[in-house]
């Protein structure tokens, strides 16, 4: 670390008025940055560097209820402290030639936002994404309950599934559709990331739940959620999406039934009535085949699912259904290994179940997969 100079204080920050408050508070960070750039010294630099930091120091301390009249204090504190952990880089380096690298990749972050054009991530600033996964294990120690998230649905999937599929695959104010919309997890978390969302459901009792739940978030960002009671493996979604002025959708988020696991309805068409795993894979692939038409070319889906034991045997559910959506001609981008603790089924039947895995000779179902396809 440089030391200390007597004569450094905090930064002098200047704005362009005629710009909108939000462009006026970024500029209060950008006119010093390039004062940086303009340094002939990395004595300069470091001085001009820590000049900025005592800025924001000062702006975090009025940001606290403190008695503070530097102008920074309009910036978001997001963009205070991502500003702060680069000058650190830049006050450390040794060279001009480094020191004036960390600061161009700074302003670059401020001022030119770079996207992979199927989300709102801000690759100049990748690293303030902490919230978003990129491992293939997602390992969550209980369910979100924020919002209308109650997880009253026996078999729905924790909210943090399509809260991270949403975030990496659309942007806000494009929609997501879910082919299997159960309790409206889905739906929900849409509304709550500013995303557009339309669900389908077979079981009308649960529709009507369901839409009690979504009322509790619809609109608030001025998008909108639609739940239709119907069988996804016949309905007609160009219709659909052309009855509610929908040119196609972004994201597809399928969470079927893990076959004849938990039965939803008696409805003939329903997954969870097929216990044969052939026939329960030929009705999934109905179900993405059609959803997939009114899928936006380039763009991603999301299969949600598990296996199941049938008469002493692992049916390896996950796997044979990617295999069949693969010969649709969705490339497999990745595959999600994510936990759960325990299935309703199973509750306080822990030792129970220990002992006829010692028994049997197999291992208790501990997760589900989550597998990304995107369509060419």
């Amino acid at each position: 670390m440089p030391v200390r100079s007597s004569q450094n204080s905090p930064a002098k920050l200047k704005g362009a008025s005629t710009e909108n408050p939000e462009n006026r508070a970024i500029s209060l960070l950008i006119v010093p940055l390039k004062e940086i750039l303009e340094s002939k010294s990395i004595r300069e630099v470091r001085d001009k560097t820590e000049q900025l930091r005592d800025a924001i120091a000062s702006a975090r301390i009025g940001k606290n209820g403190r008695n503070n009249s530097t102008k920074i204090e309009s910036v978001t504190t997001s963009d205070l402290e991502y500003v702060s952990d680069g000058l650190v880089k830049i006050e450390e380096s040794l060279t001009m030639e480094r020191a004036k690298y960390y600061a161009k990749g700074l302003l670059k972050s401020l001022t030119e936002p770079k996207t992979n054009g199927i989300n709102d991530i801000n690759l100049n600033r990748w690293k303030e994404y902490k919230e978003i996964e990129t491992d293939s294990l997602w390992l969550f120690k209980k369910r979100d309950r924020s919002g209308s998230h109650l997880g009253w649905y026996w078999g729905n999937f924790v909210p943090q599934i399509p809260h991270q599929l949403i975030l990496r695959y659309t942007k806000k104010g494009e929609w997501v559709l879910d082919p299997f919309a159960g309790s409206g997890t889905t739906l929900i978390e849409a509304q709550m990331l500013e995303r557009n969302a339309l669900g389908v459901e077979i079981n009308p009792l649960t529709v009507a739940k369901a839409r009690e739940q979504i009322s509790e978030v619809k609109g608030q960002h001025g998008t909108r959620a639609i739940l239709k009671c119907g069988d996804s493996s016949r309905l007609n979604f160009r219709s659909l999406l052309d009855q509610n002025g929908i040119d196609s959708v972004q994201l597809l988020i399928l969470h079927p039934p893990y076959s004849d696991i938990i039965k939803f309805s008696n409805e003939s068409n329903d997954l969870s009535n097929l216990s044969d795993p052939t026939e329960f894979v030929d009705a999934l692939s109905n179900v993405v085949g059609n959803a997939a038409k009114v899928l936006e070319d380039g763009r991603y889906m999301a299969l949600v699912i598990g296996d199941k034991y049938e008469e002493g045997k692992w049916i390896p559910l996950g796997f044979l259904s990617m295999q069949e959506i693969m010969k649709m001609g969705f490339i497999l981008r990745s595959i999600i290994v994510k936990n759960f603790d325990q299935t309703r089924g199973k509750r306080n039947q822990g030792e129970l179940w220990r002992y006829r895995a010692l028994k049997d000779g197999y291992y208790l179902f501990k997760h589900e997969y989550i597998f990304i396809f995107q369509r060419t």
